[in-house]
């Protein structure tokens, strides 16, 4: 079990992490490192998911489990908007795919507008927190 001020110490190291992705994705994107860009993007997704987690005493060591808790507790009751539900499965998919399939490669464009849906989900789940 864990202390409420070491859960707020938590919650707060993974809303950094995820700020910090968002810098990492930038540089990566200007040294067209897309596929290196696409999974910080999702890391940065999944930190401030985890924070979201945290607050709500919600634990799994399975990122599949971590986004079905955050689609039924705030997508599925409509606390949080449909489309933050969308922009976390894209995300996986994309890290996934470029991750493990062969010959997959995104478009600059492409990876600027996940960055874009990236930083929309962290300041999304920021001002929820």
């Amino acid at each position: 079990m864990i202390s409420n001020s070491d859960r707020e110490i938590l919650i707060q190291y993974r809303l950094d992490q995820a700020k910090q992705a968002i810098g990492e994705v930038s540089k990566l994107i200007e040294m067209d490192l897309l596929n290196v860009a696409v999974n910080r993007i999702y890391y940065g997704i999944f930190y401030s998911l985890t924070a979201l987690a945290l607050k709500y005493e919600f634990s799994s060591s399975k990122h599949g489990q971590l986004i079905g808790w955050f689609n039924q507790t705030f997508i599925k009751t409509r606390q949080i908007d449909v489309k933050y539900g969308k922009i976390i499965r894209d995300a996986y998919k994309n890290r996934s795919d470029g991750d493990y399939a062969p010959f997959i490669s995104f478009s600059k464009e492409d990876v600027q507008d996940m960055q874009k849906d990236m930083i929309n989900f962290i300041e999304r789940i920021n001002s929820f927190l």
